[in-house]
């Protein structure tokens, strides 16, 4: 069966909570698409593909602005303009930043879509196919949200006239809840053909569920989930010769718009790797001066991972190192696991192939050492900027805190907050 790709949302110039549809005559129209088994196929599909290609993706624009903000990134080419806003940060950073707007308006279009497909997922009766749909739509409704309540303070839940914006907390919750509905499906979401592939959905939903119940501070829950997660499994955004990785074909392989600031990642000599780290010549090009990236951003047609291994594992440390009462000795054993990982013991090749930690066995300590290995595990995959904060990192290690509201929310929706100051 051919893979079909449909947007529900026709053509929308910029997507706000109060969105407008304009409906292209020469296509079928939204309620044909949701009362249709190929319909919502094809809008699953085009889920993967909103969230994973093009400049405007997600996938770029997280991973660009959160390696701007979190000084992971280099720009090579100041004309631009909206990449060297986010390098600069501050009052820099402005609402009207069109790759902001960007991860803003895209990720609202995605939870969007998400909802309408998972509002009528009784269209599809196969069994099979309805709980691959099913979750592949909550998968990419969960990571819409979650993206957004990792650079703005808070962001309207509901799609509609002036939607109330949502505190954290609530967004939190709403999206483990969207995950957590995906259970009595996960048996039987084994995806199908017709239906894009590369995510696990069990493995994925638990990974993600490890997330964002550490985010929640639910640290047993997040060591729960955790324990679920395949290690030996991927979960991967794939790509071809037409559907490219935007960071490799925006970025990287054109050497024109970003490449990584240095060998360090960035970090300050505290944090930055030893010369001895295998990490490093995995995600940066051996010998290369300067540096340019390797890892998952080398190809145009390079997998980029919904998550790593890495991180599920560092997960439980963090969890384990946060818990009431604590346990170190679980922190610290999960720290060794990726201190000692060789890159033939990991389902990406990242291993950092180094002796078990030897420092204090306190809770400060092993938490310091813990985000300096987020740091380095989880290299360019948008989480720092969220780890920077969590950890209560200095603010001179970041440059900005929390994102500016977009002109096009504030235009439209009269409840949108004001501003962070940073």
């Amino acid at each position: 069966m051919k893979k079909i790709f449909i947007s529900i949302l026709i053509v929308s110039v910029s997507f706000t909570s109060c969105n407008e549809e304009f409906i292209d005559p020469t296509k079928p129209s939204q309620e044909q698409i949701l009362n249709s088994r190929d319909g919502l196929i094809g809008a699953a599909n085009g889920l993967q593909q909103l969230w994973s290609t093009t400049r405007l993706s997600p996938v770029y624009t997280i991973i660009t602005a959160n390696g701007f903000s979190t000084n992971e990134l280099r720009l090579i080419n100041a004309g631009n303009a909206d990449e060297g806003e986010l390098s600069i940060g501050g009052v820099s950073l402005t609402s009207k930043n069109a790759l902001t707007n960007n991860l803003w308006s895209q990720c609202l279009v995605i939870n969007a879509e998400s909802q309408k497909i998972i509002d009528n997922i009784n269209v599809i009766t196969i069994e099979n196919e309805k709980a691959s749909v099913f979750t592949h739509a909550s998968i990419y409704k969960a990571m819409a949200l979650g993206s957004l309540i990792q650079f703005y303070e808070s962001i309207p839940l509901k799609t509609m006239k002036n939607a109330p914006f949502n505190s954290r907390t609530e967004v939190l919750t709403a999206i483990i809840a969207t995950l957590k509905s995906t259970e009595p499906f996960l048996a039987n979401a084994n995806g199908f053909t017709g239906l894009v592939s590369g995510i696990k959905y069990k493995n994925t939903v638990n990974a993600l569920l490890a997330r964002y119940y550490l985010m929640s501070n639910n640290y047993d829950k997040a060591i729960e989930h955790a324990n679920l997660v395949d290690l030996a499994s991927k979960s991967t955004f794939t790509y071809d010769a037409v559907s490219n990785n935007p960071i490799a074909f925006n970025s990287i392989l054109t050497n024109n718009v970003y490449q990584p600031i240095d060998r360090s990642f960035g970090l300050p000599s505290s944090l930055a790797p030893i010369s001895a780290d295998a990490r490093i010549d995995f995600y940066i090009t051996p010998g290369s001066s300067p540096a340019t990236a390797a890892g998952f951003f080398n190809s145009n047609i390079k997998a980029i991972p919904v998550y790593l291994p890495g991180e599920i594992t560092l997960i439980k440390a963090e969890a384990y190192a946060r818990k009431t009462p604590n346990m170190l000795v679980e922190a610290k054993a999960e720290l060794d696991k990726v201190l000692t990982k060789t890159t033939a013991n990991d389902a990406f090749g990242i291993g950092a192939n180094l002796p078990p930690y030897i420092g204090s066995l306190n809770q400060a300590s092993l938490l310091f050492e813990i985000y300096r290995n987020r740091c380095i595990e989880l290299y360019m995959s948008g989480l720092k900027l969220e780890d920077s904060r969590r950890f209560s990192r200095p603010t001179t290690e970041r440059n900005r805190n929390w994102y500016p509201y977009p002109d096009s929310e504030r235009f439209n929706n009269s409840n949108t907050p004001a501003d962070p100051a940073n």
